[in-house]
């Protein structure tokens, strides 16, 4: 095999690759979560989330594809069985669990959060520690993808703590200032 002269080492590559890989196995547990709730989510916006997690999990296959491609394009290989998923993953299975509607979306709100924090720590490595500025680049672009995701995810979250009148109950954490 030709070695790879694209400017980063072995050892750089191969910790990019490492980072990739566990990018990856989030991907793939996030998307098995997701698409296990397009199926199992009832009640009365059933429609509005099976569309939505559709959406996400069409999202998530391309992403993890991308992800596969680009450890590739390191010259390494991408993790693809089930063992080295849950191995490398920082979020977890939730067997034996069948949620409410609201709960799966909070559970999905919460993965795609913890990707993001994962997304951020992984961007500033890629860059600072490894010299790859094209793998932090193309992380950002993934980063600001979840970023959008858990905003929509949270504001359905949000939308079920509203008042008949839009105001948020008293008490509420997520309570708007005045003005807004």
């Amino acid at each position: 095999m030709r070695k790879i002269n694209i400017g980063l080492t072995d050892e750089q590559r191969q910790g990019v690759i490492d980072l990739l890989n566990k990018v990856l196995s989030d991907a793939y547990l996030l998307l098995i979560k997701t698409k296990k709730y397009h199926w199992d989510v009832v009640g009365p916006q059933f429609m509005t989330l099976h569309k939505l997690f559709e959406e996400h999990y069409q999202t998530l296959t391309e992403d993890i594809d991308s992800y596969a491609e680009r450890v590739r394009t390191l010259g390494g290989y991408p993790v693809g069985t089930a063992e080295g998923f849950l191995r490398l993953a920082s979020i977890k299975e939730n067997p034996g669990n069948l949620p409410t509607a609201t709960e799966m979306v909070a559970a999905l709100c919460e993965d795609h959060e913890q990707v993001i924090r994962n997304l951020r720590e992984f961007i500033d490595r890629c860059d600072e520690e490894y010299h790859d500025q094209g793998t932090a680049d193309f992380l950002t672009g993934k980063m600001e993808q979840h970023e959008q995701i858990a905003w929509m995810l949270r504001s359905f979250i949000q939308g079920e703590a509203l008042q008949p009148d839009g105001a948020q109950p008293v008490g509420n954490s997520n309570k708007l200032p005045v003005g807004v």
